[in-house]
Formats: structure tokens, C-alpha cells, sequence
């Protein structure tokens, strides 16, 4: 079967979930899954033109064999394609369409010319634009992989014919390129919706990663040091958070030395394991990172010697997907019309149809959770979406609670992509009342602890959903996905104990500066505390403990968005260390 009867077949399809849920969870494709995607996602961006260019030309009058569903593929690679039609010159569909080159090219350049488009190009940024509807207020949020680039490289290179702007509305406030640095999380760029990074080298090296801004703040906010030990990351695939967390770790690896922390990577579904495996290799990830394979986090023995070193536990577990953007639905389509037919209708196959009429104006939107693979549920009613709700905090708490008896953990984040209270701050208010956070010394980070781009976020937590607790709301963190911030609905809260050695506080055993990085003597080394200089001079032959970080504002997506372009088949789980445990494959 040709890539044009295979991407036809996906297209009318009435199968539930997303386009890339579609495409890249079925196995019986013979054409490349991200070639299906890419020609399934610009035929439907593109469909109302080629309609024009096809009822215009009559192609379908005189080519009857011809589907107008394939047709419209057939004509996006014939006008849009740099290579053509990816068919042999002889192949009865090539042919099909060679046959009417003249007339499809002359209604092609009047259906630009009738949109005052003076190029292909400009035409380009129309139809993306369009596209976008709503999320054309949404810029795409790039976290620049410091496991492989910095930003000043990326500046001058992927994004040197960008100008820079100074807010985030700017760079969605007219066609262009356009960018923006950041004021909250490092290394993260909002560059315009319309620039289609994912055919640029630095993201299909790994060196760009699409993540929603939002998305970066666990990982920050969890600031994994040195001294904190390893790391987890409870529930991983795709994979956007543990390559941030592990860009941290690695950015805070003096020079010339080896890096001593771990980051142990948890999935319990199998296929969604080999996704974060794919995503962890190519951002290069993979010498910090341990990856589990179908491993369930819930399952494993907090006082295994293998964790005994845990000190920070990122928690992201499955939630209703309610504050998600833009996830990618299967678009509509604009489908030409037959001769002698009746006249098509725009379609989204795997949608249910709005009622018409009166009763379309009366009814209410009704919610939509979204799962993990981006498969979408219409809840029929509140009642529904109460026992959902209810269902959904129940796992997350008891996550939260498994989070909390890891015996070396000091730090936990919790977040989800949900704008519920259930799932959210009234999740962090049963956890803190719990026994185990009672015994263990549990307590919610507050504002003025939590790193510096994020306690300078504006966005907190609802005092009502807080019961009242305006220390607990004001510790916790959201987003809006419509307050113009150009951000997905997002929450995220940080809690802390107190495990000290001896040898360390807060701060470990480094003098920092005021925004908490450590300072450094005149041959670069780290400059200890005094009353650590006097601990070992007490200690024969010692000269220096191991040296720690060098960056406390270091930081890290639908799924983001393109994480289902990482999906692979294969996945090597090789055996434990020692023989403990076979979870984890490196």
C-alpha cells in the first residue's frame, strides 16, 4: 500500500485519540510513520486551498478513480512538496495528477493570488496562521539542551535570522520571526507558532527540544544539587522533564570531573518506555540516566540500597489534562467536492458532531479529559467528572505518599497539567496532613525558599482551594492557559524535609552568592566554608571535598508536543547491578 492510500486510510479513520496517537501507534504501517504524520498534518493545514485548486481544475471530473481524499494528498505533494509526488513516474497515481500539471499549477497560483499572498511563502504564513486559530496567542516554548548546546550558540546559529523581542505577547503579535528569552526559566526560548522548528538540525539532534514553559517548572524548581544525591523521576515518558532534569545535574558537574548523581527514570508502560528511551539518547542524556522498562514506581521498596542515595523526587503522574493546549486532534479537513455528488462538509474524523440548531447555542461545552497518549474522553456530566476527579487524586496522593518514604528525600516536586483543585492544591493539603509527612518532617516549600525564577512567578495557588491556608496557595504554583502569558494550564508544588549530614547545610559545603551559585577562588576551584576548612584540617592528607555545582538557576514538554517523533521499537533491557534489582536497563 503507497504512503498516499495509508495516510487516506488514517485520515477516515473514526478511531479515538490524536493525529500522533494515530500515526505512531500503528504497527502495521509499511510508509514511515513521521513521513505519514507530516503529510497527514499539512494536507489537513493546507486542505481549503487545495479544495479551491481541486473543484477549480475539475481533476476530479475527469480522474474518477480518484478519492477526493486522496486527491487532496496527491495535490499538496504535487504543488507544495519539494521532491513532488513520492511515486515513480509510471505509478497509476502520479500519473493521475501529471496528467492535469498545467491547470492545477494555474488554480494553485489564483487561489494565492485570491488571498493577496504575493508569494508561496507569504501564502505559507496565511495558512499557518489559520491553522493555528487559537493557539496562534501561544508561542513555541524551546528548551535549549545544555547537554549539547548553549544558547548563545543556538542564537547565532538556528535562530540568527530572528529578532529578538522583549515579551512574550511581541513574539505572537504579527507574522515574522520572532524571539524571546525567557525571564523565569533558563535556557528556555518563545520563539513564533508558526516557524517550524522540527525540520531544523539542532532539533533533530536533540539540541532543541519543544517543552512547554510551563512544563520546565518541575525540574527547576525540584534544583537538584550535588549534595541532594540522586535523582527520580516517578513517571518519565515522554521524556521532556527527565532530560531536564538531567541537563541540570550535568550543568552542575564541575569542569573535569565525573558526574556522581543518578537519575533514575520510572515508566510502567512498556510502550511508553521505549519512547523516553528514545527521547533520553538523543538528547544525549543517557550516561546520567537510568531508564526503567514497564517498571511501576509504586512498586518499588523505598529502602532499596539502590535508592538508599535519593535525595529529590520529581512527581508528574497522570492527571485529567484539562489545562493541555493545542493538543494535537485530528484537524479538520476540507474535502472537494464529487461531480453529481452532494456537496462535502468540512470534517474532523473521531469527533462527535455538535447538535445544530438552538439547542447547539444552549449546550454546554462539556469537559474533556485527556490521557497520557493524548486520547481524548468526553465526560458526559458533573457527576461523571467528579468521580474522575476523584478516582485521579486518589492515585496521585498515594503516589505522593510512596514519594515521601524514600529515607535520604529532601526535596519532592509535584505537578500536574490539570486546572482542578482535586488534583491539585487539595492533593498537597491531604499529603501534608498525612502520618507519613507528620513522622518524616514533610512541609510545603514556601514562596520565599523556591528558586528565583519561580518565586518571582505571579501565578499562585487558590487560597479557597487551599482551605483557607494562604501560606500553603501562596507556596503552590500555576498557570493559565489564557491570561496571556503564553502558557499551558499547569500547578506545581514543592515539599522539603530536613536531612543534614554534618558536613552540610542547606547550602552544602560551598560559599554561594546571593542568587545562590557557588563562588569560586582564583583558580576556578570552589571555596569552602570556613568551618569546613577547619573540619579537614583536622582530617591527615585531606586537601578538598569533592567539588558540587556551579549554577542554581539552571533548567530544562505533548507531551510536548513532538514527542511522539521519538517512538521506537526497540529498547535493550539489559540486567541489574549486582544482581538486585532488573528494572532499570543503562
Amino acid at each position: 500500500m503507497s504512503l498516499y492510500h495509508e495516510t487516506a486510510e488514517v485520515l477516515s479513520s473514526t478511531a479515538g485519540g490524536n493525529l500522533k496517537t494515530r500515526i505512531f501507534g500503528k504497527k502495521d504501517l509499511k510508509s514511515p510513520q513521521q513521513q505519514v504524520y507530516a503529510l497527514a498534518l499539512e494536507t489537513c493545514k493546507w486542505s481549503s486551498v487545495l479544495k479551491e485548486v481541486i473543484e477549480n481544475s475539475e481533476l476530479l471530473r475527469h480522474e474518477r478513480k480518484l478519492s477526493p481524499l486522496l486527491a487532496l494528498l496527491l495535490v499538496h505533494d504535487f504543488v507544495l512538496a519539494k521532491k513532488g509526488i513520492a511515486l515513480p513516474a509510471t505509478h497509476g497515481l502520479r500519473l493521475s495528477i501529471d496528467r492535469h500539471k498545467a491547470r492545477l499549477n494555474a488554480e494553485f497560483t489564483r487561489a494565492r493570488l485570491r488571498r493577496k499572498a504575493g508569494s508561496v511563502e507569504a501564502l505559507r504564513q496565511q495558512i499557518d496562521a489559520e491553522f493555528l486559530g487559537d493557539a496562534a496567542g501561544y508561542p513555541r516554548w524551546v528548551r535549549v539542551n545544555v547537554l549539547k548546546t548553549t544558547v548563545e550558540d543556538q542564537l547565532a546559529t538556528t535562530f540568527a535570522d530572528f529578532a529578538r523581542v522583549l515579551s512574550v505577547k511581541e513574539v505572537t503579535a504579527s507574522p515574522g520571526k520572532f524571539l524571546h528569552v525567557d525571564d523565569h526559566i533558563p535556557n528556555l526560548l518563545a520563539v513564533s507558532p508558526s516557524f517550524q522548528i522540527t525540520k531544523t538540525e539542532a532539533y533533530t539532534s536533540g539540541a532543541l527540544i519543544l517543552q512547554d514553559k510551563a512544563s520546565c517548572f518541575p525540574a527547576y524548581l525540584l534544583d537538584p544539587r550535588s549534595e541532594d544525591g540522586d535523582v527520580i523521576d516517578s513517571c518519565s515518558a515522554p521524556g521532556n522533564k527527565t532530560t531536564h532534569l538531567a541537563a541540570i545535574v550535568h550543568s552542575r558537574v564541575p569542569e573535569n570531573e565525573e558526574c556522581s548523581q543518578t537519575v533514575y527514570a520510572f515508566e510502567k508502560d512498556p510502550k511508553r518506555s521505549r519512547t523516553l528511551e528514545k527521547m533520553v539518547k538523543l538528547a544525549g542524556a543517557k550516561e546520567i540516566t537510568r531508564m526503567s522498562f514497564g517498571q511501576d514506581f509504586l512498586k518499588v521498596d523505598p529502602n532499596s540500597e539502590l535508592f538508599r542515595n535519593v535525595g529529590c523526587l520529581l512527581l508528574d503522574p497522570s492527571c485529567s489534562g484539562s489545562g493541555i493546549v493545542g493538543r494535537d486532534d485530528v484537524p479538520t479537513i476540507h474535502l472537494p467536492d464529487t461531480p453529481g455528488a452532494p456537496k462535502n462538509q468540512p470534517t474532523n474524523p473521531g469527533r462527535k458532531r455538535k447538535r445544530e440548531g438552538s439547542d447547539a447555542a444552549a449546550e454546554k461545552p462539556q469537559p474533556i479529559l485527556v490521557d497520557d497518549d493524548g486520547k481524548e474522553t468526553v465526560v458526559s456530566s458533573e457527576k461523571e467528572l467528579k468521580a474522575r476527579l476523584e478516582a485521579l487524586s486518589s492515585f496521585q496522593l498515594i503516589l505522593l505518599l510512596h514519594a515521601f518514604k524514600f529515607p535520604a528525600a529532601k526535596k519532592i516536586t509535584y505537578s500536574t497539567c490539570s486546572v482542578h483543585a482535586e488534583e491539585n492544591e487539595q492533593v498537597v493539603l491531604k499529603a501534608l496532613q498525612s502520618d507519613v509527612a507528620q513522622e518524616r518532617g514533610w512541609r510545603i516549600l514556601p514562596r520565599d525558599q523556591q528558586v528565583r525564577g519561580l518565586r518571582d512567578w505571579p501565578v499562585r495557588g487558590s487560597v479557597n482551594a487551599s482551605s483557607g491556608d494562604s501560606e500553603v496557595a501562596e507556596a503552590c504554583i500555576r498557570s493559565h492557559k489564557d491570561d496571556g502569558r503564553g502558557v499551558m494550564g499547569f500547578f506545581v508544588a514543592g515539599f522539603v524535609r530536613d536531612v543534614r549530614s554534618d558536613a552540610e547545610d542547606g547550602d552544602g559545603p560551598y560559599l554561594r552568592d546571593e542568587d545562590g551559585h557557588i563562588i569560586r577562588d582564583s583558580m576556578g576551584m570552589p571555596s569552602l566554608k570556613p568551618e569546613m576548612k577547619s573540619k579537614l584540617s583536622e582530617v591527615p592528607g585531606s586537601s578538598r571535598v569533592a567539588p558540587v555545582d556551579n549554577h542554581s538557576d539552571l533548567e530544562d514538554e505533548e507531551y510536548d508536543d513532538d514527542a511522539s517523533d521519538l517512538s521506537s521499537d526497540d529498547s535493550d533491557t539489559s540486567d541489574s547491578d549486582e544482581g538486585e534489582w532488573n528494572g532499570f536497563g543503562d
